[in-house]
């Protein structure tokens, strides 16, 4: 039996959910069932012994082999962001290094390397956010959790990322997320995701972000597309190649300042349309 129960149990339903759309689900499974065999066992207590809870280890054709399942079932369904977690895991390493240093070189950055903040309802003080005022940052990512009805706790934690820090870097990535749509301005339909894709390509370098930033648009219909090619992807590369790293900002202390003098600190301009969060799936 492939051990431990708990992480293949887990690769089961993330590999074979992709199996619809590669056939190769039950391949990619064995692989990394395989290597579980041989890595990564307590066999004393049972403890998987990884770089951090949840880590599990993958060779590099084995990585390749869950991104190529996952990228194809991501790409079929931009809303399975379980399969989009493990692209951008897989693909992710040289980016990170990038935006891991950007932190490092950034006093603030440092603070958050230092601290490991994380962002979740449990973290979150949701009735001072709600008595801040109108235009305040914690009171505009408020009304967007509600207006988008999405949560912080849906962004899952990683585990194929081989080094600790870059997989809490990975991680602050995903918290942030949402943090961007409030400062961009943008709902969470596929028009305000493209966008933010778009934005997130040209600030990260993530495979991942390029490849939804490029693919995204295809899934937008013609009355969406014009607005995007004319006006929001040009704003959203410009906006991410020129503002301060995203990442680098300690969000939980910034939520009594207001969204533009936030905006004007990291050097975003504000979005050039303003779009509705309408037709929109949760997050």
């Amino acid at each position: 039996m492939c051990q431990p129960a708990h992480n293949i149990e887990m690769l089961r339903s993330l590999l074979f959910s992709s199996r619809r759309s590669t056939g190769r689900g039950a391949f990619m499974f064995e692989a990394l069932c395989v290597r579980q065999q041989h890595h990564g066992v307590d066999h004393a207590d049972g403890q998987y012994d990884g770089l951090y809870p949840g880590h599990i280890p993958t060779s590099p054709i084995q990585k390749a082999l869950l991104a190529v399942g996952s990228g194809v079932a991501a790409l079929q369904d931009p809303y399975r962001h379980d399969m989009v977690a493990v692209l951008g895991e897989t693909t992710g390493h040289l980016a990170l290094m990038t935006l891991r240093d950007r932190m490092r070189g950034d006093p603030e950055g440092y603070t958050i390397l230092t601290e490991r903040p994380r962002i979740r309802l449990s973290t979150l003080d949701l009735s001072k956010m709600a008595s801040l005022p109108d235009g305040s940052f914690g009171r505009v990512y408020l009304r967007f959790l509600e207006d988008n009805r999405v949560t912080p706790d849906s962004r899952v934690n990683v585990k194929f990322v081989d080094n600790e820090e870059l997989a809490y870097v990975m991680q602050r990535y995903r918290e942030v997320h949402d943090l961007l749509h409030t400062l961009l301005g943008m709902p969470t339909n596929m028009l305000g995701e493209v966008a933010v894709k778009w934005f997130e390509a040209a600030q990260t370098g993530l495979p991942m972000c390029i490849l939804g930033a490029a693919l995204g648009p295809l899934r937008l219909s013609t009355s969406r597309l014009e607005p995007l090619v004319t006006s929001l992807g040009p704003w959203a590369v410009r906006n991410g190649r020129q503002a301060r790293c995203v990442f680098s900002i300690f969000y939980e202390r910034r939520w009594e300042q207001s969204l533009e003098d936030l905006r004007e600190e990291l050097n975003i301009e504000p979005p050039p349309l303003t779009i509705t969060a309408t037709s929109q799936k949760p997050h």
